[in-house]
């Protein structure tokens, strides 16, 4: 009896742990005791963020977290990363230099940094950057093409010692060229911030690329003015104002977006109502788009008060005419009859530190302001 009591104690104390730690989550990923020879100091403050953190210890030493992804020690310059690490920890030896960056959002971060130099290869061609000091970067031959995400120039990123690649989560379709560049000495950080579920969190990935690049002051600067632009809108009264968000695909469907993807949440925050609000709330795959026959699309946006076409894929639209000759069905559209269609520049994925600047746009065409927009603008 007595036994069966212990047995009963141990089991119960399990699972009080594992419900401290977090249900679902691995405890490793949340211990903070991970070598005898450094002490816990604190962790990275983050208001909005959910996908990333960071602990801090004595001597410089910082311990990243994206739990999809791994954990990742920093290692200020002239130390060493203590020997009784565990074996999941991968260690990023400061000063890092040479990154390669393959995922196209975070370069607007470093930009806003001002820590291109801490970059030299890209996964985009020159012609690809939207965003004027990547393409000034590449056209001095700072930043240099190193072929893209899924087939990586080993060679070159190899031959200058790269310290860091920095890929978005497509190339968890292409595993075999992470495993080869951690075989061949490189680490691999996966950028998650797009799957932040606050836009605000999205930005405050900047703070994770202002340690990683020793500017942790700048990033904090550059967050504080992305969240004050937020902050102007946030109070924006709801319009009733309905929207569209949506590309027809080479195959004639619409690819909408997710209610739960930051850009319908964006729409939200600037008065508007996007139109899919329970869209995919039932899905719980990691894409943030859906693509639907442009029937089912017409039954559900027909009535929408303004549609936005999102040029990204296709490239920018230069009238209405050229937006029907997509899908016939669109002429029948309430904001095509009212005209109220919109399209986005080519940048607008790329700028992601102008979230907050994007939700003005939304706000300013709700409302009917349309002479100042910067990332959307009018079709005729």
């Amino acid at each position: 009896m007595k036994k069966r009591w212990m047995i009963g104690l141990i089991l119960w104390a399990a699972c009080f742990l594992t419900a401290c730690k977090g249900e679902g989550k691995d405890p490793g990923m949340m211990d903070t005791d991970i070598s005898a020879a450094l002490t816990h100091q604190g962790a990275m403050e983050l208001s909005y963020a959910e996908k990333f953190s960071v602990d801090y210890y004595e001597g410089g030493y910082d311990l990243i977290t994206i739990p999809e992804n791994g954990r990742f020690l920093t290692v200020p310059e002239g130390k060493e990363a203590p020997e009784d690490l565990a074996s999941d920890i991968t260690v990023l030896q400061k000063p890092l230099k040479n990154m390669y960056l393959a995922a196209s959002a975070v370069m607007d971060m470093f930009v806003s940094l001002d820590a291109l130099d801490t970059l030299r290869f890209s996964a985009l061609k020159e012609d690809s950057w939207y965003i004027e000091g990547a393409k000034d970067a590449m056209e001095r031959g700072d930043i240099l093409y190193a072929g893209q995400y899924s087939a990586p120039d080993y060679e070159r990123i190899l031959a200058e010692d790269c310290g860091l690649a920095i890929e978005n989560t497509m190339i968890y379709h292409t595993p075999e060229v992470k495993e080869q560049l951690e075989k061949f000495g490189v680490p691999v950080l996966v950028d998650y911030s797009s799957y932040e579920p606050s836009p605000l969190g999205r930005t405050e990935w900047v703070k994770l690329y202002g340690l990683l690049t020793d500017r942790e002051q700048e990033a904090e600067e550059v967050f504080s003015r992305e969240a004050e632009a937020f902050e102007d809108i946030q109070g924006a009264e709801k319009t009733g104002k309905t929207v569209a968000f949506f590309y027809i695909t080479s195959n004639g469907e619409a690819n909408v977006r997710k209610s739960s993807d930051y850009l319908p949440k964006m729409i939200e925050m600037a008065g508007g109502s996007y139109v899919f609000r329970d869209l995919g709330n039932e899905d719980d795959t990691a894409s943030s788009t859906v693509t639907m026959q442009m029937e089912e699309f017409y039954a559900a946006a027909r009535d929408a008060d303004y549609i936005i076409y999102n040029s990204t894929i296709d490239g920018e639209l230069n009238s209405v005419e050229e937006l029907l000759g997509k899908s016939a069905l669109l002429k029948n559209f309430r904001a095509v009859q009212e005209g109220n269609v919109f399209c986005t520049t080519k940048n607008i994925y790329q700028s992601s530190m102008s979230l907050g600047t994007i939700i003005a746009d939304i706000h300013k065409m709700i409302t009917g302001d349309e002479e100042s927009l910067t990332y959307i603008y009018k079709l005729e």
